[in-house]
Order: structure tokens, then sequence, then C-alpha cells
């Protein structure tokens, strides 16, 4: 059973606009998309670098987006592909329901429950100042955190379902980082969809 409610939820935090869509897809529609961008996104592993040692990245990505600009985030510099007609499909309905132009997205395959993506926020400067950040999930669902960088009882877990949509606006990324950790529990895979403007 559900626990959230069909419509949208918004989530009373300090210095932030959060929002969460748990049924933006259908189960059919979301596990369809699922299966179509495992089978056609050219998924690759990066090396990351953390304190000096260089490691795989803990997922797979691909970006796609407008005009050729790249994205870097961890001294990792991404070329985009160009958008394809599913992501684009996506996209429009994003951009609907939002409000907002996205310029590119960052695409994440968690294998499994070992794949993970540490405490961060989307604050490059690519960005722009307040960026908003739209993330779509399909496939297994997995707990989203975020912590406030100030207020250490500021804290908030969201499970993210196949199909849903999040929406972080406003200020988030300037007094939040967020992460989805690792757990010791058999998952299968999910695919994550961050879309995001690039200046």
């Amino acid at each position: 059973m559900n626990l959230f409610p069909k419509d949208k939820i918004t989530f009373d935090l300090p210095d932030s606009e959060i929002e969460y869509y748990p049924d933006f897809f259908s189960e059919t529609d979301a596990s369809s998309l699922f299966h179509k961008l495992l089978d056609e996104i050219p998924w690759q592993q990066d090396n990351i670098t953390v304190f000096g040692k260089t490691y795989k990245q803990p997922r797979l990505t691909a970006l796609f987006g407008n005009g050729g600009k790249p994205y870097s985030y961890s001294n990792i510099i991404m070329q985009p592909h160009p958008w394809n007609e599913l992501l684009l499909s996506i996209k429009s309905k994003v951009e609907k329901t939002t409000g907002c132009t996205f310029t590119s997205v960052l695409l994440n395959l968690y294998r499994d429950g070992k794949d993970s993506n540490g405490w961060h926020a989307d604050n490059e400067k690519e960005l722009g100042r307040n960026p908003v950040i739209a993330s779509v999930s399909f496939g297994e669902k997995r707990t989203f955190q975020l912590k406030h960088n100030a207020i250490k009882d500021a804290k908030q877990s969201i499970i993210l379902e196949n199909g849903s949509l999040l929406l972080m606006k406003g200020t988030t990324q300037h007094y939040w980082k967020h992460q989805i950790p690792k757990t010791a529990k058999p998952i299968n895979q999910r695919i994550n969809l961050t879309f995001r403007t690039i200046l």
C-alpha cells in the first residue's frame, strides 16, 4: 500500500523548496520506460578521485543535452549526447508539470544496493545561482536523504518510488546536501534522471 497521497507533497523544511510527486508516471508506464532506458542509453562508468585516491564511480551514468555543453562535477567532465525521442518525451512531461525549461539531463543507473551517490549539493557554477533540479526515478525504490548544512536536526528521508518526480528549487542547493546511501538489502536496478539547466 502506498502511504503517500497521489498528489504533490510539499516538504516544510527551512531554506528549501522541495516537492514530491509519487505517481508522476503510472506503474505501467514507469516500468516500460525503465526497460527502454536500460536498453537504449549508452551507459558509462567514470573514475572518481576522492582525497587523492581514484575509484570506479559506484554507479553508471550518461549525459544528454543541448548544444554540446559539457557538465562537470567531482573532477569529472561529461560530454553530452544529443537528445533522443525517449528522453525528450520525459522532459516534455516534466517541463509541463514544473513550468521550468531544462537544457540537460544526467542519468544514473544504480545496479544494486552497493551503488550509491554520496553527500553533495548540485551547486556547480554552470547551474546558476538557484538551480532547479527535477529528478525522475524508475525501477527499484531507493532512500533519498537530505541534511541541512548548519541546522543539525534538520534532516529528511524520502523514498523515491518507481515513476516518481522530486523537484528541488529555490535556495535548496545552498543550504542542503543530499545522497542515495548504500544498502545491504538485495535490491534491483534503479534509473534516475536529473533534469537541469546548464547556463
